[in-house]
C-alpha cells in the first residue's frame, strides 16, 4: 500500500472548501437579487409552455374548423351562398383534424397503457 501524502490531502481539501463557499457565494448572489423570501426569477421561454400547451391549442384549432364547417353548412341551407366547393372544403378540413385527433389521442392512451404496464 502505499502511503497518503498528507500536505496533498490538505491542498485538496483546501480547494474543495475554497470552490463549495464561491459556489455558496454565487449562489447567494443570485437569490438576493430575487428579493428576500422569493426564488429567483427564470425567464419563460416564449410561445407554448409544454406538451399540454400544445395539446390545448391544437383541441381548439379542431374546434374552430368544425365550427367554421357548421357556420359554412348552415349557410349553404340557408341559401347564403351557392359555393359548394367551399362548404365541403370546410366539411373536409374538420373531419381531417378529427380523425387525426381521434388517432393521437390513441397513441397516447396506447402509451400510457404501455407505461403503466412496466414493471419497476
Amino acid at each position: 500500500m502505499s502511503s497518503v501524502n498528507m500536505n496533498s490531502l490538505m491542498a485538496a481539501r483546501n480547494a474543495i472548501l475554497n470552490r463549495n463557499n464561491a459556489l455558496q457565494d454565487i449562489a447567494s448572489k443570485t437569490s438576493n437579487l430575487a428579493g428576500p423570501g422569493q426564488a429567483p426569477q427564470t425567464e419563460k421561454p416564449s410561445g407554448p409552455n409544454g406538451f399540454a400547451d400544445q395539446l390545448t391549442n391544437a383541441i381548439q384549432e379542431v374546434n374552430n374548423l368544425q365550427a367554421t364547417a357548421k357556420a359554412n353548412t348552415a349557410a349553404y341551407q340557408m341559401g347564403e351562398t351557392n359555393d359548394v366547393a367551399a362548404v365541403m372544403l370546410s366539411k373536409h378540413k374538420a373531419s381531417l383534424g378529427f380523425e387525426s385527433t381521434l388517432q393521437v389521442r390513441n397513441k397516447l392512451l396506447s402509451a400510457y397503457k404501455d407505461i403503466m404496464n412496466m414493471s419497476v
